[in-house]
């Protein structure tokens, strides 16, 4: 039997598609751009930030990508995450499997947590108090109010995940990829009826968790920022277990990806437009209000229609693996739990130079995704860390 085009036979003869892997790693660089969006687009809490006026170009050309991008790119992540968890849990039984989990997730949470988190958080002491509404200097005093999970609390989150995946399967009994197999992707019909009930799922949440609300789990550091997207993330976490079993990602038709773009930008124009034209008091957050109503559908069309699309677009054209690629893919995941000290003192290092808040975005955006890639790949060089990002 020939090896399937765009995948690689990993060590235990199972088939990892190369596009997948790519798309991760774009996942990983636009978080990068996401956050340097949020410093320059004024939009608190953050690490540090420079606030611009509301009605300010630059405030809406940011806070509008800030938006769009999370809408969707975290659900995109459990996805892909959901993807491959059924194949790591048959080749290594449950016990193997959490174990790898706890290593992989747990210790670059605690050394964000207690490291990471408190070092990049040194950089707020030297924004102006008239911002911070802070005039003292920082202190190792403050250590234990600069713990947090920033934004590994996907991290978090995807070990729960992990864990519940782990009971279900242990209830359910043992299932092999042996009896996995090909099927067609549900009908439009159904895949409409999903974004409708996940839009109405959203909405009661955020009855509850509005929009930019933080909610704690546990101890005070662990805070999930963006809980009122809880019912994608755990309903794209199971899509993409179940996109694994069915082999979706591969036979996903071509037109399906178009129509997911086509009804991306629909839904732009339609519905995300006039949701945040009538937000003036944050009516778009929550709360009951229609224009949460609106927005919770606007998200949900345009997380199906850019899962969608990025699975057509990449398996059609990032299928292979150059050395690029492999080196892209390989510290993508380190990326993502090193690149805020990097961001946040590239910010701190430009804040006197003048520059207008656009071109600021762009100059921190096109130095720190490459330091971040190269950061990674040193940490990485040491002994045993590969085994853990």
């Amino acid at each position: 039997m020939g090896i399937r085009i765009g995948t690689r036979m990993d060590a235990d003869n199972s088939y990892r598609l190369f596009f997948v892997d790519h798309l991760r790693a774009s996942l990983a660089i636009l978080v990068v751009l996401h956050h340097v969006a949020v410093v320059y687009g004024g939009i608190p809490p953050f690490y540090y930030w420079e606030p611009v006026s509301e009605e300010s170009a630059p405030y809406l050309v940011l806070l509008t990508f800030v938006l769009n991008n999370q809408a969707w790119f975290m659900g995109a992540f459990f996805l892909l995450a959901g993807y491959f968890t059924p194949g790591s849990y048959d080749r290594r039984g449950a016990g193997s499997f959490l174990k790898a989990r706890l290593v992989r997730l747990g210790i670059p949470l605690l050394v964000f947590i207690f490291v990471l988190n408190p070092l990049s958080s040194i950089a707020w002491f030297s924004m102006p108090a008239s911002v911070t509404g802070n005039s003292d200097p920082f202190t190792w005093q403050a250590y234990p109010y600069l713990l947090g999970a920033g934004p590994l609390w996907f991290v978090a989150m995807l070990l729960i995940f992990s864990f519940g995946y782990a009971a279900w399967r242990g209830l359910t009994g043992k299932r092999t990829r042996t009896s996995a197999g090909e099927s067609s992707l549900p009908s439009a019909f159904l895949i409409g009826l999903f974004i409708l009930a996940l839009a109405v799922v959203s909405y009661l949440v955020r009855i509850i968790v509005p929009l930019g609300e933080y909610f704690t789990l546990f101890v005070y550091f662990l805070s999930f920022p963006t809980m009122a997207y809880f019912p994608q993330y755990l309903s794209f976490f199971v899509l993409g277990a179940v996109a694994s079993r069915h082999d979706w990602f591969r036979t996903v038709p071509r037109s399906a990806g178009v129509a997911g773009y086509a009804a991306a930008v629909v839904a732009f124009f339609l519905l995300f437009v006039p949701a945040l034209l009538g937000c003036s008091n944050g009516e778009c957050l929550g709360n009951g209000h229609w224009q949460s109503a609106v927005y919770a559908l606007w998200d949900s069309i345009t997380v199906v229609g850019m899962c969608l699309g990025l699975v057509v677009l990449f398996r059609r054209f990032f299928s292979g693996q150059g050395g690029f690629g492999r080196f892209l893919s390989k510290h993508s995941y380190a990326v993502f739990v090193l690149h805020i000290p990097v961001v946040v003192y590239l910010a701190v290092a430009l804040r006197g130079t003048g520059l207008a808040p656009l071109l600021k975005f762009v100059v921190v955006s096109l130095i720190g995704v490459p330091a971040s890639f190269a950061v990674a790949a040193i940490i990485r060089s040491i002994p045993g860390v590969s085994r853990v990002l």
